[in-house]
């Protein structure tokens, strides 16, 4: 029987948790949906990552609020997806960051991108009506850029590509944590359909060299303490070798897209399947990775069409 299209069998509401990683810093986390980040700092919030929607975004402005009344002044996008950045508009923060990178992908593939992932997850897009267009940011980088919230200074960084090619963290040094946007998972599948699966193990790490006391990831639980940082890193990197590795072997002798989907199914089944998203990433994880192999650097654009013609190659 034919698995119900990437995330659209999943409606049941997620349990949302609101941890402390830090003084003044927070993981909003939902078992496995996309994770926002809150710093506060001595006269404002920043907040990472935006949600799909308003609806869901205004679901971290009351965490949020349950904490402070200081204004929302700054908004980071770790990268361009769709589920991160739509929400935007809900914090009304007058300045809203992003790579120079990530912000020349929402030019190019942007609009498809939104097509794409609300057709992929229908429970994320309710209240779709209230977005107002593509996000943009007021201010890009390249390299490293620092906010100060009064004192708390907020860094701003690109350690390499990984789940995006404008991948950024964000890292608050007073604290010693970092925010990585999908570079990083907990019990949850990697989604590697725009990713740079040579890159992504270094990344990772460069991040590791930070040698940080806790990660808000990009999806799954809060991570707290060095044990559980290394711990998801290790998993992550081990998913991406993971995927990565079998689809090369079929690639590079000329097998087909569907052996390389069965290649990666044994090799990841086992260890993986029970991590959210797993079905829903997997198809498009293979995609991408059998292009990497064959040198296409650019991940291609996917669009709904496309999606619906892939999953049904290999899902169906």
């Amino acid at each position: 029987m034919a698995k119900a299209f990437a995330s659209q069998g999943d409606m049941a509401e997620k349990t949302v948790s609101f941890t402390e990683i830090g003084d003044g810093l927070y993981a909003f986390t939902a078992e496995g949906d996309p994770n926002s980040g809150v710093i506060i700092g001595d006269d404002s919030v920043m907040i990472v990552e935006a949600q799909a929607t308003p609806r869901l975004a205004n679901k971290v402005i009351e965490c949020v609020r349950s904490v402070t009344d200081k204004p929302i002044t700054h908004l980071v996008l770790t990268h361009y997806h769709a589920v991160r950045v739509l929400g935007a508009s809900a914090f009304g923060a007058p300045q809203v960051i992003m790579s120079e990178k990530a912000r020349s992908m929402v030019v190019e593939r942007g609009q498809e991108d939104w097509d794409s992932e609300f057709a992929r997850f229908p429970r994320l897009f309710q209240g779709h009506e209230d977005i107002p267009g593509l996000t943009w940011p007021t201010t890009t980088f390249n390299g490293r850029m620092s906010v100060y919230l009064g004192n708390r200074r907020v860094d701003i960084m690109q350690l390499g590509r990984a789940h995006t090619a404008g991948d950024a963290v964000i890292y608050v040094p007073d604290q010693n944590v970092m925010f990585t946007g999908d570079i990083v998972e907990y019990k949850s599948a990697c989604y590697c359909g725009d990713g740079h699966f040579h890159d992504w193990p270094g990344t990772i790490e460069n991040i590791r060299a930070w040698d940080v006391d806790a990660i808000a990831p990009g999806r799954g639980d809060a991570l707290v303490g060095k044990k559980m940082v290394n711990a998801a890193l290790d998993s992550t990197t081990d998913f991406v070798k993971s995927t990565y590795a079998p689809v090369a072997k079929v690639a590079l002798r000329g097998g087909s897209l569907k052996e390389a989907w069965d290649a990666v199914r044994a090799e990841c089944d086992p260890k993986f399947k029970d991590y959210a998203i797993y079905e829903h990433c997997l198809p498009f994880n293979v995609a991408r990775a059998y292009d990497e192999a064959r040198d296409i650097d650019t991940p291609r654009i996917w669009t709904a069409e496309r999606d619906a013609e892939m999953w049904e190659m290999l899902q169906g």
